[in-house]
C-alpha cells in the first residue's frame, strides 16, 4: 500500500506482528495503544506457539530464532489432575518437542514490541470512536484529538472500537470465569507446589471447575468456576485484598485435595485477576467495508481453552501484513484476508468450545482423559 497511511488500534499480538512485518518490508505503520507503556497491565501467562499458525507469523517477521530463545525447556509436558490430586494423564516432551513450543505472553509481548522501530508504537492513545472520512476513516482519541487513516486495523481486543463499522454484534459471556494467579520463584519458594504442576500445562478438573496453568520458575494459573457473569461483584469477595480474593475461591473448592487448593493459600499477594470469559459467535462473518479491517480477538475473540487464541492472532497479522505487500489494491487484499481468517478463526472457536464442554463437566474429567490418551508422549498412570 505505498503511500496510503495505516493505523492499526491495539498493541496485542495480532497488531505488532502486523506492524512488524509491514516495518519490515518498507511500509510505514503507526499502532495506537491505550496502555501508558508496555508494562501497565499484567499480559497472563504462558503460551503454546504452533508451528502451522503462530511460528509461521514468528518466522515472517524475522524473529523465530529470538522466540525459540525465549521458550521454556519441558514447556510441552502435560498433566491431568482430578480434585483428589490424582495424575491421570502424565505426558512428557518428546525429545526436540512437539512443535509447540512454550513462552510466557509477557515475553513474547516484549520481542514484538522491542522489534519495531521507536516511535511506531504511539502509548497511551485510547481510541474512544472512529468515524468514515472521504478518504479512509478518523481515529477519536480521549484527549480530544483526530487522526486520519487510510487503513485502520482494529487490533483493540473483545470490545475493539473498532468493530463496530463492520459488525454491531458483541460477545457474549460463556458461563466461565477465570480467576488468573501467580506462583513467582517457584522452584526456592515453592518446591512443594512445582511438584504438582511440573514444569509444563497441568489441569486439575472436577465439578465444572479446574485449577490449572502452566508450571515453571514462575507457575503462572487460574481457578476456572462455571459460575453466573455477575459472579466477580456478586461473590462478596474483596478482590483488592488478597486474603478475601483467597477466602472466596477456597469456598468453591469444597473437598479438593490439599496439595491443590495450597496453590490459592499461597499465590502472590499482587496478582489475583479476576476475569469472565467472552467469546463471539462461532463463524461470525461481516460484509466487506473499505478501509477498515479486523484482526486477533476484535475479528474472532474465543474461549481459551483450545489454546488458539494467540497462535490465530498472529497468523491473522502475518496474512493481512502478507495481503496488503502482495501488489494487489487495498480492497481485494483486505477481501482475501478476510476470506481466509473467517474460515480459520471459525474453526478454532469451534474447537475453543470444545474444549470448554470437556473440561467443565459434572463428576470427574473422563472425557479429557480419553482426550490425551494415543497422544505422543502420554502416560496414563495406573488405577
Amino acid at each position: 500500500m505505498p503511500g496510503r497511511s495505516i493505523a492499526i488500534v491495539g498493541a496485542g499480538l495480532s497488531g505488532l506482528v502486523c506492524a512488524r512485518i509491514l516495518q519490515r518490508n518498507g511500509t510505514p505503520v503507526t499502532v495506537y495503544e491505550t496502555d501508558a507503556t508496555p508494562d501497565t497491565r499484567q499480559q497472563g501467562g504462558s503460551l503454546d506457539i504452533h508451528d502451522d499458525t503462530g511460528q509461521v507469523a514468528l518466522e515472517e517477521a524475522g524473529l523465530y530464532e529470538e522466540f525459540r530463545a525465549r521458550t521454556h525447556v519441558g514447556g510441552e509436558d502435560v498433566r491431568l489432575l482430578d480434585k483428589t490430586g490424582r495424575v491421570h494423564v502424565d505426558r512428557r516432551e518428546p525429545a526436540g518437542g512437539s512443535g509447540r513450543p512454550e513462552i510466557d505472553r509477557t515475553d513474547l509481548r516484549r520481542l514484538l514490541v522491542e522489534s519495531l522501530r521507536p516511535g511506531t508504537i504511539a502509548w497511551g492513545r485510547k481510541v474512544v470512536g472512529v468515524r468514515p472520512a472521504t478518504v479512509g476513516h478518523e481515529l477519536q482519541f480521549a484527549d480530544g484529538s483526530v487522526v486520519h487513516a487510510d487503513l485502520v486495523v482494529g487490533a483493540d481486543g473483545a470490545w475493539s472500537k473498532i468493530r463496530p463499522l463492520l459488525t454491531p454484534v458483541q460477545p457474549a459471556y460463556t458461563g466461565i470465569t477465570i480467576v488468573e494467579l501467580r506462583l513467582t520463584d517457584a522452584a526456592a519458594k515453592h518446591p512443594e507446589a512445582l511438584e504438582v504442576t511440573g514444569r509444563g500445562s497441568f489441569f486439575a478438573l472436577s465439578d465444572n471447575k479446574y485449577i490449572g496453568g502452566h508450571g515453571g520458575d514462575t507457575i503462572a494459573y487460574g481457578c476456572g468456576l462455571r459460575v453466573p457473569e455477575n459472579w466477580v461483584a456478586d461473590s462478596g469477595i474483596d478482590w483488592h485484598e488478597p486474603e478475601s480474593a483467597r477466602a472466596g475461591l477456597l469456598r468453591e473448592y469444597p473437598g479438593w485435595a490439599p496439595s491443590l487448593t495450597d496453590l490459592i493459600r499461597r499465590c502472590d499477594d499482587g496478582a489475583i485477576w479476576p476475569r469472565p470469559i467472552y467469546a463471539l459467535p462461532i463463524g461470525l462473518r461481516w460484509e466487506r467495508v473499505p478501509g477498515v479491517t479486523l484482526a486477533g480477538d476484535a475479528a474472532h475473540v474465543m474461549s481459551p481453552f483450545a489454546g488458539e487464541g494467540a497462535n490465530i492472532a498472529l497468523i491473522d497479522g502475518a496474512d493481512l501484513a502478507r495481503e496488503l505487500l502482495g501488489g494487489s489494491d487495498a480492497e481485494t487484499a483486505i477481501a482475501r484476508y478476510e476470506n481466509t481468517m473467517f474460515r480459520r478463526a471459525a474453526e478454532a472457536a469451534a474447537g475453543s468450545q470444545h474444549g470448554l464442554d470437556m473440561m467443565f463437566v459434572d463428576g470427574p474429567p473422563t472425557e479429557m482423559i480419553t482426550f490425551f490418551e494415543g497422544m505422543p508422549g502420554t502416560r496414563r498412570t495406573e488405577k
